[in-house]
């Protein structure tokens, strides 16, 4: 477990005192620099990674020997991890970009021949020979990919696919949804940088971290109105604002819902998908009736609070008390969460 460290976006409440095994990609090892940054950013987590033996049943049979050892609360894998990961069923998992066609992935990128590892091993195993028998090995171990998907293995898996990935995901995450239904896209391309680490992996964490804790969050509902302006550009501080508040409560982002202008609602969801990306996935609520919301607060322009049958807190964006979101943003870090 390591300490907090101040100048590093850190989140030391979140899956505290548990375990998390990260699985790594194809000629990458446990130095990689994503493990430093989930160890980082998840100081009060313990990380666990390992070096995975260069052919898929030993790596398999490592990875289910440690599971077994470690009991890991939260599985992450990436690329040929998240390949794996898929077939560590018991536990919470989370594939980013998985690599379900290894064997076809391989051969289309020019994996064959001498590979450099690109980060240090604890063999001290720099350069190998890819051959056409180690592609034909991985082509067999995908085969064994989604063999043991029931009800509950839908309700602990998630799948994060790139938009900008030209390297696995357009090809696998159809793949993932034969099987799964937790299905994400998220902006961001093969490799996991630490903005996609930040806006979407954290909050895929967290929700797994809630549900394991049986944690309940205050309710926040924000208008679509309050995130964006007249031209549908976002207002200033708006996302910093929402990201915030995630930290503390559940976020969702409600709308009007009118019957005759299917359009409004299409342009909704994508602009979310465009600004809100991850953190608003399945947290989208369309409603003209603001008084059968559940929750704490409601975050609208003044106008809409106005005219608001909410039955909770509103707090009207634009007036004389929260003129802009730097006010709201100050109001919720004095809550502390409540």
């Amino acid at each position: 477990m390591e300490k907090e460290n101040k100048y590093v976006l850190q989140y030391p409440s979140l899956m505290k005192g548990k375990k998390i095994m990260y699985v790594h990609g194809f000629m990458s090892s446990a130095q990689s620099g994503t493990v430093a940054r989930i160890r980082e950013m998840l100081p009060s987590a313990d990380v666990l990674a390992y070096d995975l033996p260069l052919h898929p049943e030993e790596a398999m049979a490592l990875l289910r020997e440690k599971c077994k050892e470690q009991n890991p609360d939260l599985i992450i894998g990436t690329s040929m991890g998240g390949m794996y990961t898929e077939m560590l069923y018991g536990y919470d998992r989370i594939l980013v970009n998985p690599a379900f066609l290894m064997g076809d992935t391989m051969t289309k990128h020019g994996m064959l021949g001498k590979q450099t590892f690109q980060n240090p091993r604890e063999d001290g195993v720099q350069d190998v020979i890819v051959t056409k028998s180690l592609v034909e090995e991985y082509k067999e171990i995908t085969r064994q990919c989604f063999s043991a998907v029931n009800e509950e293995e839908q309700k602990r898996v998630f799948g994060l696919f790139g938009d900008a990935d030209t390297f696995v995901a357009a090809e696998t995450c159809g793949v993932f949804a034969e099987h799964y239904r937790q299905v994400i896209s998220f902006h961001g391309e093969h490799r996991l940088i630490d903005k996609s680490l930040i806006h979407s992996v954290i909050p895929v964490v967290r929700w797994i971290d809630d549900r394991q804790e049986g944690r309940e969050r205050p309710v926040v509902y924000v208008s679509i109105d309050a995130l964006r302006d007249a031209n549908g550009n976002q207002r200033g501080s708006a996302m910093k604002g929402f990201r915030l508040l995630l930290e503390n409560y559940a976020m969702y982002v409600v709308a009007p819902a009118p019957t005759n202008n299917s359009s409004y609602i299409t342009d909704v969801q994508q602009w979310v998908q465009d600004v809100v990306n991850v953190p608003a996935w399945q947290r989208v609520v369309f409603t003209n009736q603001e008084n059968l919301l559940y929750g704490d607060y409601l975050i609208a322009p003044q106008a809409e609070c106005d005219s608001s049958d909410f039955m909770s807190t509103t707090i009207p964006l634009g007036s004389d008390t929260f003129k802009t979101w730097d006010e709201i943003i100050e109001f919720f870090s004095r809550l502390g969460g409540q």
